[in-house]
């Protein structure tokens, strides 16, 4: 599962665009992170976000 996490991590936000330095990178990481978990669709979970999933199913 984190590999998948890290591919995924990697391809749709680390490389969507030229980062200048590490330093930007890891201030970036925290808000990457909130998106991927409340926005990001993963197919794996009937493309919801992680988050609308739990959402979904904790109702």
């Amino acid at each position: 599962m984190s590999e998948a996490f890290v591919k995924t991590f990697k391809r749709d936000y680390v490389r969507v665009k030229p980062l200048p330095d590490a330093e930007t990178v890891l201030r970036r990481i925290p808000g990457w992170i909130e998106d991927y978990n409340e926005v990001h669709p993963d197919s794996a979970l009937r493309m919801c976000s992680p988050r609308e999933f739990i959402r979904a199913r904790t109702k």
